[in-house]
């Protein structure tokens, strides 16, 4: 890569990081800036997974104090976390690239979608999403969904985490943050793993991107934790319109 390359990867995973840690949807800025600097699309997925996943240690440090209390919430979705990113991670490896260009943009306005009518959802549907029945058995399924989604490109994984985990849960917005970086690094990280033993990985693009977003990760961790619970959620909706917007001009 030229020095100006190198210059805005790295600029991309540090200001992924910091949104990873805040809200998610942070690869919206290094899958581009992988794509525009000329690397293929399998490879910049690929580089991008490993590099990201890296710079989520830095988001789940700056939410430690949040994941207090949260130990056998994240236990029990552990599981679904690591299943639905393995297999995501395999079927990004055996499918033809062209099957995921029309559904992505499609489930990351799904996600906008349920983070918009997730308060009037929780009120209504809540006596049945918030039970111990839902939690135990619904939640690890929806978890395990959104990996496999993760696992394949991820994109916004962490807008449907949130979603996801504010329809089920009754918990503060700052707490469910916590617990999405844990889930989010989860799937990422098998993925990850995946890629490293069982395809190409440009090494360069995936550090760059590492070193960045363990800085911007911690930031973010900052910063985030201050933001009020109603800004939180204006975030995230508009994270996730301009990552629908994006993928549907890119792809």
């Amino acid at each position: 890569m030229t020095p100006a390359a190198i210059a805005a990867v790295a600029v991309a995973g540090f200001a992924a990081g910091a949104i990873n840690a805040i809200v998610g949807s942070g690869s919206l800025l290094t899958f581009p800036t992988l794509l525009a600097v000329g690397y293929q699309p399998v490879v910049a997925n690929v580089s991008n997974t490993v590099g990201i996943f890296v710079g989520t240690i830095g988001s789940v440090f700056g939410y430690r104090r949040e994941l207090a209390g949260q130990r056998a919430r994240i236990l029990r979705l552990l599981v679904p976390a690591l299943a639905g990113g393995t297999l995501g991670a395999a079927l990004l490896l055996v499918l033809p690239q062209r099957a995921f260009k029309g559904i992505v943009p499609v489930l990351v306005a799904l996600a906008v979608l349920l983070v918009v009518l997730q308060p009037w959802l929780t009120r209504r549907l809540g006596p049945h999403f918030t039970g111990p029945l839902a939690q135990r058995l619904l939640l690890p399924f929806a978890v395990f969904l959104t990996a496999i989604y993760g696992g394949y490109f991820g994109a916004a994984q962490g807008v449907i985490l949130m979603s996801l985990l504010g329809i089920f849960l009754d918990d503060h917005l700052q707490r469910l943050n916590a617990a999405k970086n844990v889930l989010a690094f989860l799937a990422n990280g098998v993925s990850a793993l995946v890629f490293i033993f069982a395809t190409h990985i440009n090494w360069e693009a995936a550090v760059l991107i590492a070193a960045g977003s363990i800085v911007g990760g911690q930031l973010g961790g900052h910063l985030g934790r201050r933001i009020p619970a109603p800004l939180l959620r204006v975030l995230i909706i508009v994270v996730g319109v301009t990552a629908a917007v994006v993928l549907l001009v890119q792809m």
